[in-house]
């Protein structure tokens, strides 16, 4: 049997599109590169305890919870003491940028997928490919597209992270009971007003744990996108797995650690306190 060249097809694809847009290409991923790099360079300007204080007071202001005021002191104080402030403050850029537009891209396809179900049939199998497949794959294509630097990165991100807030936008949106829209057109209300009085406060929930699902699932891709020269925690990673440094590789993955626990509480503390106000 012949073989499908669907690898060569990809490949001309890719192919057509540097050819096509190069100079376009690389101009986005320079200005993408400068944008980030400069909102690194002035949280790192800021001194660290204040940015610590910062990050207290909004996360006070969310919920006035001191035992996770204490967990946010500590762990930040710990980062800044082990010496990867900065490459923290690189990663947690990268992570909130791609959340950034992860929401700003998946939260619209949710709501259009629970209004058009055979969007949701068309998009699905798509939705599987981009979490299944190995981000060695398209870290390949998102280099050719944009070179090193942070853009490939964000990009690989953004495609392994999406998923996760269309499919609970779509799954918020489309668990609103048909009662309450029975009520909201019998008072007359149009497409957009069920949408901001209805759809949208009841599926709050669910479409709050998709931002919080894709910033962990962003947070996870650093080591990967560190291979394709994303600066942040995954490059000592790296450079700790490419010279055996048992203290370098330890440090910087703990690191990582006690990022991921401190966005999870802040972002769980976001969520009940929305549930409550609601």
């Amino acid at each position: 049997m012949e073989k499908i060249p669907i690898g060569i097809w990809v490949q001309d694809i890719v192919n057509y599109i540097v050819d096509l847009s190069e100079y376009h290409l690389r101009l986005f991923s320079d200005s993408l590169n400068l944008v980030i790099g400069k909102t690194v360079d002035a949280l790192e300007w800021t001194n660290p305890f204040i940015l610590i204080l910062i990050i207290v007071i909004l996360t006070y202001i969310i919920k006035r919870n001191w035992k996770t005021l204490i967990l946010i002191i500590f762990g930040c104080l710990f980062i800044l003491n082990l010496g990867y402030w900065r490459e923290s403050l690189e990663t947690v850029t990268l992570v909130l940028f791609s959340t950034l537009v992860s929401a700003l891209i998946g939260i619209p396809l949710g709501i259009l997928c629970a209004h058009r179900p055979f969007f949701y049939s068309f998009l699905r199998p798509i939705l599987d490919l981009m979490q299944t497949i190995p981000t060695f794959v398209y870290l390949i294509p998102t280099l050719m597209l944009f070179g090193l630097g942070m853009a490939p990165g964000l990009f690989s991100t953004i495609i392994f992270s999406m998923p996760a807030t269309i499919r609970l936008t779509y799954l918020g949106m489309s668990k609103v009971p048909p009662s309450l829209m029975e009520v909201a057109d019998s008072f007359g209300a149009n497409r957009w007003k069920r949408l901001w009085t209805i759809e949208f406060p009841y599926a709050k929930s669910s479409i709050l744990t998709g931002i919080s699902q894709c910033v962990m699932l962003s947070l996870s891709m650093v080591v990967i996108a560190a291979l394709v020269g994303a600066e942040g925690l995954g490059k000592p990673v790296v450079q700790a797995l490419n010279t055996v440094n048992i203290v370098k590789g330890f440090e910087s993955g703990l690191t990582i650690v006690i990022i991921a626990i401190l966005l999870d509480r802040i972002l769980s503390v976001s969520n009940k306190k929305v549930g409550e106000l609601t």
